[in-house]
C-alpha cells in the first residue's frame, strides 16, 4: 500500500511537530496517516509508546484492521471488553495500545509518551468526564489529534480540543478564551456570540499546529469524487435462513419470497436491519384481498454505523439515499431534524445551508435536480438496484457549481448482497444476474 502525496505531506507534518492535528473528512486517510507517521516515531526511538483513544467501533476494528495494510509489522493491543481484558492490553509489550472514549475514567497509570485522539472533537467540552479524567493524568510529550471538523457545532468547541493537544495554542483558560473572541449576549444563560472576524483569528492561532485536507475551492472545473466504503457486521442467522429458504419465521408473522429476485430484495431489507412480513386477508368484495406489510426490526448495525459517520463528520450538511418505505420512516425516528424532498422548501433550504440532513429516494433525486450548493457529502445507506439510479443521484451534488470535492460514502453489510450490489453496479450488471449471483 501506498500513500498518496498529499498524505505523505501528513505524515511528514506530524513527525515534524510533537503536538499536531490533521482536520480531513472520513475516507481521506487520516488513520493510515498516523499509523505511518507512528511507525516512523517509533522507529527512530522518538516515542517509546502510544496510546490510541478512538470511538468504541473504531477503536474495536478499523485500527487493527488499517495496521495490517499500512504498518503490518506493528504490534497493536486493544484494551476493550472486561477490566481484566483492558487490563493485559495495557500491561502487554505492544508499542500502540487503542482504548475507547468510555474507557478513560479508568485508565490505569499510563507509561505512554505519545497519544493519538482519533475523532478530537469528543474532548471538545474541557468540563467533561471524559476530559478532566484524560488531562489530570496525561504526561505525554507527543499528542496528536484527528477530526473532520473543529467547528461546525460552533467555534467555542475549538478551545477544549486545542488544549487537550497543546495548552499554548489557545490557552489553558475557557473564560480567557471566550472573554478574547466572543461577547457575552445573554448573561443569564451563559450565552456567547463570537465577534466579527473571530474565526479568522483563531485559525490563525492553531494553523502551526495543523495540517488541513482542502483541496480549495473549484470554479471552472468539477471537483473530485471520493468514494468511499464503509462496511459493518451483523448477526447472520436470520440472513442466511432467508438466503437458503427463501422464507423467515417470527413468532406471529412470516417472510416469504416468491422467487430470486424478491429474496434479493428481502436480504437487502436484512443488511438494513429490517425485513417485511406481509399478511393478507379476506376484504369485503368477493375474490380480493388486502395485503398488509409489517416492518420486522432485527438489528440496527448499518444505522449506528451511520450514527458514528455523521458524529466524525462532525454534522456536516449530508444528503442520505435510501431505498426502502421503513428505511426512511427509522431515519426519521433516528434524526427528527432531517428533511424529505417533500417538505416545504426543502430544496432552497438545503441550497441556503440550512438542512443538516436530507433523506432522498434515487428515484425522486434524478435528473435536474440541483442540490450542489448546500453541501458535498452523500451517504447511501442502501444501494439502487441500477447504475443510472445511483449515477444521478450522486449528481445532485456533483454538478455545475460545486466548489468543494464530493464525499460519497456507501454503507455495506460484510458478506452479504450489499457487497454484490455495489460489485455489480461497479460493472453496470443487469438485475437478473445481480439476483442469481446473491444467492450462490
Amino acid at each position: 500500500m501506498h500513500l498518496r502525496p498529499y498524505q505523505n505531506k501528513a505524515v511528514e507534518f506530524l513527525y515534524q511537530r510533537d503536538r499536531a492535528m490533521i482536520l480531513a473528512p472520513v475516507g481521506a486517510g487520516k488513520t493510515a496517516i498516523t499509523l505511518t507517521a507512528m511507525g516512523e516515531m517509533l522507529r527512530d526511538g522518538l516515542v517509546k509508546r502510544f496510546l490510541v483513544v478512538a470511538p468504541k467501533r473504531v477503536a474495536a476494528s478499523v485500527w487493527l484492521k488499517e495496521a495490517a495494510l499500512w504498518a503490518p509489522g506493528l504490534e497493536i493491543a486493544v484494551a476493550l471488553g472486561t477490566p481484566a481484558q483492558r487490563a493485559a492490553a495495557f500491561a502487554s509489550s505492544a508499542p500502540v495500545v487503542v482504548t475507547n472514549y468510555d474507557n478513560l475514567k479508568t485508565l490505569p497509570h499510563m507509561d505512554f509518551d505519545g497519544i493519538v485522539f482519533d475523532e478530537l472533537t469528543r474532548l471538545k467540552n474541557p468540563s467533561g468526564v471524559r476530559f478532566k479524567a484524560l488531562h489530570k493524568n496525561l504526561k505525554c510529550k507527543v499528542r496528536w489529534g484527528l477530526t473532520g471538523s473543529f467547528t461546525s457545532n460552533g467555534l467555542e468547541d475549538v478551545f477544549g480540543q486545542c488544549k487537550i493537544v497543546d495548552q499554548t495554542l489557545l490557552g489553558r483558560s475557557k473564560g480567557a478564551f471566550l472573554q478574547q473572541y466572543f461577547s457575552l449576549v445573554n448573561p443569564q444563560f451563559g450565552e456567547w456570540e463570537p465577534r466579527q472576524g473571530s474565526l479568522q483569528q483563531v485559525m490563525e492561532r492553531i494553523k502551526p499546529a495543523t495540517f488541513v485536507l482542502d483541496a480549495g475551492v473549484y470554479t471552472d472545473t468539477l471537483p473530485e469524487v471520493h468514494t468511499v466504503v464503509l462496511k459493518c457486521d451483523m448477526p447472520m442467522q436470520a440472513y442466511s435462513d432467508m438466503k437458503k429458504h427463501f422464507m423467515l419465521e417470527f413468532p406471529t408473522a412470516m417472510a416469504i419470497a416468491a422467487n430470486a429476485g424478491v429474496v434479493t430484495s428481502k436480504l437487502q431489507q436484512l443488511t438494513c436491519g429490517f425485513v417485511y412480513t406481509t399478511d393478507t386477508t379476506a376484504s369485503a368484495l368477493p375474490d380480493r384481498y388486502v395485503t398488509t406489510r409489517t416492518p420486522q426490526w432485527i438489528n440496527h448495525a448499518k444505522l449506528e454505523m451511520l450514527d458514528d459517520l455523521l458524529e466524525e463528520n462532525q454534522r456536516a450538511n449530508t444528503i442520505v439515499a435510501y431505498q426502502f418505505r421503513e428505511e426512511l420512516e427509522e431515519l426519521q425516528r433516528r434524526y427528527p431534524h432531517a428533511v424529505t424532498l417533500d417538505d416545504t422548501d426543502a430544496i432552497a433550504r438545503w441550497n441556503a445551508g440550512e438542512v443538516e440532513l436530507l433523506l432522498v429516494h434515487p428515484k425522486s433525486a434524478g435528473h435536474g435536480l440541483n442540490l450542489q450548493h448546500g453541501g458535498c457529502r452523500i451517504v447511501f445507506l442502501s444501494l439502487p438496484w441500477s447504475w443510472e439510479l445511483y449515477e444521478q443521484t450522486l449528481g445532485r451534488l456533483h454538478r455545475s457549481g460545486q466548489q468543494h470535492d464530493v464525499w460519497c460514502y456507501v454503507l455495506c453489510v460484510n458478506g452479504t448482497v450489499d457487497e454484490q450490489i455495489w460489485s455489480a453496479l461497479q460493472g453496470k450488471a443487469s438485475l437478473s444476474s445481480l439476483a442469481m449471483g446473491a444467492l450462490k
